[in-house]
This record gives C-alpha cells, sequence and structure tokens, in this order.
C-alpha cells in the first residue's frame, strides 16, 4: 500500500515488516528484529505541536529524542480483536453477567481493527453495559440465597489450595510467562500456517504441564502480587490456547489472521464468528455463527 504511506493499515503493514526481516533486512534486538521509524525530517516544533507524546515515550522507554534519532519500531500483539460473547447491550449468555471494553466482544471489530475503535469500546458498548445492566438489576426478582457468594468463596479456596498451600513446586512464573510470549509470536504472531500452529498447540501443552508445577513463595493474604502474577498466567495460557486452536481450525485469512497456507479470504466457508468454550483439556470446543450482513456487503480489499 504505498499510496497509503504511514496511514497504511497495521495488519497489512506489519506483514511488510516481517517480510523484510525475513530477507535479512532490519536490526537485531534483543527482543527480536527491528527497523527505524524515522520523523526526524518534520523538525522539532512540528514533532512537538504535534507529536509530544512520542517524543515523551522515546525519552522514557528508549532514551532516544525522536527530534534526532530514528524509532525503533516492530510488530507486537497489541489488542484483543475478541472478547467475552456479548450482544450490543454487553449482555452475555450467562444471565446477569455482562461485558464491555477490550474484554467484550460485542461485533464492533470484524476480522481487524480501526485505530481509536478501543475508545467507542469504552464509552459507547460501556455506557450501553451499565444501563443494561442496571435495568436488569432493578428488575430481577430478589433471591433466596447468594450463589455468587458461595462461587467467591470457592475460587478463594481453590487459589489457597493450589497456590499459596502447595508443596513441591519446582516451576517459575516468569520463564513460563516469557516462553509463552515468544511461542506465541511465533506460531501465532504476523504469518500463520498449519505447521507453526500445531507446533504451538503442542508447545502450549508443555508449558501447561510446567504451570501445574509452578512454585509461588510469597504465601500472604493481602497485596499478594505473585499470586496475581500466577493467576494472569493461567488465564494468558487459556486465551493463547483458544487463539491457537481458533486460528488453526479458520483455514483462511481474513484482516489481521493471515495462513500463508492458506493465503485467500473464504467467505463461503468462514464468514463466521468462531465461539470457544472451555473443557477440560488443552483444546477449546469450537463453535460458529454466523455474521449478521446488512447494509454493507463483504468485498474484496484492495488499496
Amino acid at each position: 500500500v504505498p499510496n497509503k504511506m504511514e496511514l497504511g493499515p497495521r495488519d497489512i503493514i506489519s506483514r511488510a515488516m516481517v517480510t523484510e526481516f525475513e530477507e535479512g533486512r532490519g536490526f537485531e534486538g534483543p527482543h527480536g528484529k527491528y527497523m527505524h521509524l524515522d520523523v526526524r525530517h518534520l523538525g522539532e516544533k512540528v514533532i512537538d505541536r504535534k507529536l509530544p507524546f512520542m517524543r515523551e515515550l522515546g525519552r522514557e522507554f528508549v532514551g532516544i529524542d525522536i527530534v534526532t534519532d530514528p524509532i525503533p519500531v516492530r510488530p507486537v500483539q497489541h489488542y484483543m480483536m475478541g472478547g467475552v460473547d456479548a450482544d450490543i447491550s454487553g449482555e452475555t449468555p450467562i444471565l446477569g453477567l455482562y461485558a464491555a471494553g477490550e474484554c467484550a466482544n460485542v461485533g464492533l471489530n470484524g476480522g481487524n481493527r480501526l485505530g481509536s475503535n478501543s475508545l467507542s469500546e469504552c464509552l459507547v458498548f460501556g455506557a450501553a453495559a451499565g444501563r443494561a445492566a442496571a435495568h436488569y438489576a432493578s428488575s430481577a426478582k430478589p433471591v433466596t440465597a447468594n450463589p455468587v457468594d458461595a462461587m467467591l468463596w470457592d475460587e478463594a479456596r481453590r487459589v489457597e489450595a493450589e497456590y499459596l498451600e502447595k508443596k513441591g513446586g519446582v516451576e517459575r512464573i516468569g520463564p513460563i510467562r516469557e516462553e509463552m510470549q515468544l511461542e506465541m509470536d511465533a506460531g501465532a504472531g504476523v504469518f500463520r500456517t498449519k505447521e507453526s500452529l500445531s507446533r504451538l498447540a503442542r508447545n502450549l501443552g508443555g508449558l501447561r504441564e510446567r504451570f501445574e508445577k509452578v512454585k509461588v513463595d510469597d504465601s500472604s493474604r493481602t497485596f499478594n502480587t505473585e499470586i496475581t502474577a500466577a493467576l494472569e498466567l493461567d488465564f494468558m495460557l487459556e486465551v493463547a490456547s483458544s487463539i491457537t486452536f481458533s486460528a488453526l481450525a479458520r483455514e483462511e485469512s481474513r484482516g489481521a489472521h493471515a495462513r500463508r497456507d492458506f493465503p485467500e479470504r473464504n467467505d463461503a466457508k468462514f464468514l463466521k464468528h468462531t465461539l470457544a468454550f472451555h473443557t477440560n483439556t488443552l483444546a477449546p470446543r469450537l463453535e460458529y455463527r454466523d455474521v449478521k450482513i446488512t447494509t454493507l456487503k463483504p468485498q474484496a480489499r484492495t488499496y
């Protein structure tokens, strides 16, 4: 998309960058290859007027001044385009549960995400979910018992038993998390294939087995950040598995999902939402729901 320049879609720009890396171009860095984004030609006055936050980020996190130095950039995971299944009011299939923001899938994003959609997800659908939840709560019949309270106590007991009271753990949270990040980047990153996704699925199974042997040193019951990190890793492994098996089953390319072995979009078979359900195994149960097409019909993506 040369005619789009810096306004090109982020998934296409990412694929172009990775292609350059694979051709041997790019710089070697501690987190993989990167290239330079150069805005020096704009000059200090323009940068301070239009890109002050970018200049601040360069100083604080990279130790450079973008007025005089190029910016190191590379594709990274940025946003979750799916999430908890919900309608436009934030209502989920679980009665009384509402979701909004990046954690929810209300239909605003498809196979790709437009810039600033996150703002709409928070403000527009956050307001809608709040109103719908308040309406449900005000009209719901009083309960004789509090099932949520019992669930919270059960979950607290599970966390205590699996982390605080467990003996003999030998694995650490940090290395497992870092390996998961590297594996996801390699197997389900910008480009995907059946081979890369199948290998990733196997490796995630190994990381899940290692996680079952994780050791938590901090046994305190309050402000325990190590427990938080362990729970987050547990959930991230679950999400990683959902992404991997969903991508493996979707034998097409659509938006940010780029399969090198299936480079074309297949509306006849995959103009559908993927629904992933938790199971007691590594692989989720996958179901599909047709995309509702109203005014705008699917067209070839050309520039």
